[in-house]
């Protein structure tokens, strides 16, 4: 276990269950907008959480009404004569440190309990899994604002949604509801908001119950789009699948099978 993380503002770092961790964005009074704070605190969190071999699963929501409003936009505002060069060197290091949740090497949910807006719903398209409280609303209303999106919006976006989906949300900026958020693809379920964070939470706990070699080796299967072709998923899985076949775990599983039991995986 990594040693523990000292005070983090506007950011709260919970271990709900075992195996799960839960990183709630803390800053209500601006609708969890990431404040530099915030964006410190993000990234300690998540080099603690990669250094945390017990970690099997990670649920990241919002305190209060929203889950996340974006980017706190207000020094852009105040810097009108800023160049270009000045502007970019502040950008691309906010993009990687909130995108950072993507080296986890374990499934991340997005609970998405309010609204998700601008980069708030990109953090929410970087994570695995995305579930919504009933009423969310979530958009990149980036070109109204009168910018470009950010946050690799222009990426995560399409991944999740397809090309003319994404297309449609970007150019025209419309923020949607949970449930054509749902339609679209955007996220996998909708949740009653009563018990909407405990369904999450119970849903990452069966999550971290699973294998969590063969859980790891999944993820990594899955992202960036997935394979390159037919042939390569062929050839990853015959070498992927015999490294969990080789594994304790798997035969753990199938003596719990036989047993009708649960499972209790150990990671190796």
């Amino acid at each position: 276990m990594p040693e523990p993380l000292a005070d983090l503002a506007h950011l709260r770092l919970e271990r709900p269950s075992e195996g799960v961790a839960l990183l709630t964005l803390d800053n209500p009074g601006m609708r969890n907008a990431m404040s530099d704070e915030m964006t410190s605190s993000w990234v300690a969190a998540i080099d603690h959480l990669a250094a945390d071999t017990s970690l099997r699963a990670l649920v990241v929501t919002g305190e209060g009404g929203a889950f996340c409003s974006g980017g706190n936009t207000s020094w852009i505002a105040s810097e009108p004569e800023a160049s270009v060069d000045r502007l970019r060197s502040r950008m691309l290091p906010f993009y990687r440190a909130w995108l950072s949740v993507r080296r986890l090497e374990v499934p991340t949910i997005a609970a998405v309990n309010g609204p998700a807006i601008g980069a708030g719903l990109c953090l929410a398209l970087a994570c695995d899994i995305r579930y919504a409280a009933a009423g969310a609303r979530l958009g990149v209303p980036f070109n109204t604002l009168g910018m470009h999106a950010g946050m690799a919006g222009t990426w995560l976006l399409p991944e999740v949604v397809g090309p003319a989906h994404a297309r449609d949300l970007l150019l025209t900026g419309r923020v949607v509801d949970a449930d054509e958020a749902l339609r679209l693809g955007m996220v996998s379920r909708v949740i009653d908001r009563d018990g909407f964070l405990e369904e999450v939470l119970e849903t990452a706990a069966g999550i971290a119950a699973t294998a969590p070699i063969a859980a790891r080796l999944t993820k990594i299967a899955l992202a960036d789009g997935g394979h390159a072709d037919f042939e390569a998923a062929l050839q990853w899985e015959a070498l992927a699948q015999p490294m969990t076949l080789a594994t304790a775990d798997l035969q753990e599983g199938i003596r719990a099978a036989k047993e009708k039991r649960a499972p209790e995986f150990r990671g190796h």
